[in-house]
């Protein structure tokens, strides 16, 4: 009964940034649930290998992002796609003023960016982890950290105000 509880304690606590995290990332409701359901089925069958529960949190984080990461390297294998949405183009993102931005647009703004700097910004500026939490959670050196958030937010940046990028 004792495991039980500390499941839905450790469900009840996490859920909401979990999921917050995994929608940052899918930009999909349905698919952010999947991702946060299945982190935490993860964690039902394998929770009780971790040995410092202060890390609950990290362990978390870290699970839901290999699963993405797994899901888009599946994707990018076993592609699916519609015949109706293989003929249009994305849709033209209108400029917008820096200091005009709501939070609809900057997640828009956070959907076209690449993965690889997505996982960081939002971590940092969404999430509020430290450099070093977000190495752990990536799975990645301090300095790859680093370099991700100012190329992430470079390139944000250009994405928010429509400027194309240096090819």
């Amino acid at each position: 009964m004792a495991r039980v509880l500390e499941f839905e304690s450790v469900v009840a606590h996490h859920y909401g940034p979990l999921y917050q995290f995994a929608f940052s990332l899918t930009r999909n409701d349905a698919e952010a649930c999947d991702l946060t359901q299945q982190t935490f089925y993860i964690w039902a069958a394998k929770g009780h290998q971790l040995r410092d529960i202060s890390k609950v949190k990290t362990w978390l984080f870290t699970t839901l992002h290999r699963e993405f990461l797994g899901a888009r390297r599946r994707q990018t294998r076993f592609p699916h796609i519609e015949l109706d949405d293989a003929t249009g183009d994305l849709p033209a993102v209108p400029p917008a003023s820096v200091n005009q931005l709501d939070s609809e647009q900057l997640l828009e703004a956070l959907s076209h960016l690449d993965e690889v700097y997505r996982a960081a910004v939002v971590l940092f500026y969404l999430e509020d982890y430290s450099y070093n939490e977000i190495a752990q959670v990536l799975d990645i050196p301090l300095g790859t950290v680093k370099s991700r958030l100012t190329r992430g937010l470079h390139r944000l940046h250009q994405l928010l105000t429509n400027v194309r990028p240096k090819t």
